[in-house]
C-alpha cells in the first residue's frame, strides 16, 4: 500500500507547477495557505483518506458550503499533482441560490450614498475608484489596466484570471477620468496610484470604502469592491437579460459564475408574483 506523506520540497514543487500555469498570485497564496493548514490538521506524519475526510468534516463545522469546497478544490489539486489520487475527496453538492441575500446585496441606492460620502470626505480618488469599477464591470485587481492611455482611447486592455479581455470606458466616465488626470499631472502608466505612486491595492481600497459605511448609512458587510462589480452585472443583465454577453464582459469562463451575479433579490420576486393574475 502506498504512503504519504506532505513534505515542503512537495509543497515547493506544487507552488512553481501553479506559477507556471500562470495562475494569479493570491490563487497561488490560497493553495498554499489551504495545503498547510491541512497539513497542520494531520500532523507531520502518513496521511490517510480518512484524515482527508475527516478534515473536510471539520471544514463544514466553521466555514459555509462554498468555502469548505474551495479548500477541498485546493487539496485536490495539490493530491493530483502528487500523484496521490486516491486521497481525494468529493466536494459538497450545493443548490444554486434562487435569490441573493438582501443584508448582503448592495443597491444603487446605497451606492449612490457611498460616492456622495467620499465627496464629503474628500476623496475623489476613492469616488472615481468607485465609479470606474461600478460602470466598467472590471475586478478590483484590474484597475490596474485603467491607464491615461487607456483613457485617451476610452478603452483598456484588461488581462484578468489568464484571459485577455477590451474593457471599454462610457464617454462619461472617460471625461471624468480625464479630468482627474489632469489634476493628477499624469501623463502615462495606472491613474488609481497609492501616495508612494505604486496602483491602489485591494486592501487600501477596502478600508477606504469601510470608512463611508457610517457615513452613508450602508451596512459594512455590504461594502467591498467586488460587490460593485455585482451591482454592475445586476443592472447590465435587469437591462439586457443576455447572460452569455455579460460573461463575456466579465470575463467569465463559465456562465455558471456569472449567473451568481445576476440573481434577484426575494422582494423582485414577489413584485412578480403581484402580477400574475392567478389568485381569485
Amino acid at each position: 500500500m502506498e504512503r504519504f506523506r506532505i513534505t515542503k520540497n512537495q509543497i515547493e514543487l506544487f507552488k512553481q507547477h501553479l506559477i507556471e500555469e500562470e495562475r494569479s498570485r493570491l490563487t497561488v497564496d490560497k493553495y498554499l495557505r489551504d495545503i498547510r493548514a491541512f497539513q497542520m490538521f494531520s500532523g507531520d506524519g502518513e496521511i490517510t483518506k480518512q484524515d482527508v475526510i475527516e478534515y473536510k468534516r471539520s471544514l463544514t463545522t466553521r466555514y459555509k458550503d462554498a468555502s469548505t469546497n474551495s479548500m477541498v478544490a485546493a487539496l485536490n489539486s495539490f493530491f493530483s499533482f502528487c500523484g496521490w489520487v486516491e486521497l481525494k475527496v468529493k466536494a459538497i453538492k450545493i443548490q444554486r441560490a434562487i435569490y441573493a441575500e438582501p443584508e448582503k446585496e448592495l443597491s444603487r441606492e446605497e451606492y449612490s450614498r457611498l460616492l456622495h460620502a467620499a465627496v464629503q470626505h474628500k476623496n475623489n480618488r476613492l469616488n472615481l475608484v468607485m465609479q470606474t469599477i461600478c460602470s466598467t464591470g472590471i475586478r478590483v485587481s484590474e484597475l490596474q489596466y485603467i491607464t491615461v492611455e487607456a483613457i485617451n482611447v476610452g478603452r483598456a486592455m484588461v488581462l484578468g484570471k489568464g484571459k485577455r479581455r477590451t474593457v471599454f470606458l462610457s464617454p462619461k466616465l472617460q471625461s471624468r477620468l480625464l479630468k482627474y488626470v489632469k489634476q493628477q499631472k499624469l501623463t502615462s502608466g495606472a491613474v488609481f496610484l497609492s501616495r508612494n505612486g505604486n496602483p491602489l491595492n485591494r486592501h487600501a481600497i477596502w478600508a477606504d470604502m469601510k470608512a463611508l459605511c457610517a457615513e452613508a448609512g450602508v451596512a459594512p458587510q455590504k461594502v467591498f469592491p467586488h460587490n460593485l462589480r455585482h451591482l454592475f452585472a445586476r443592472t447590465f443583465y435587469a437591462l439586457e437579460k443576455d447572460l452569455l454577453r455579460l460573461a463575456d464582459i466579465l470575463g467569465h469562463s463559465s456562465i455558471n459564475t456569472t449567473r451568481v451575479y445576476t440573481v434577484e433579490c426575494g422582494s423582485e420576486h414577489i413584485k412578480l408574483l403581484q402580477k400574475m393574475p392567478l389568485l381569485m
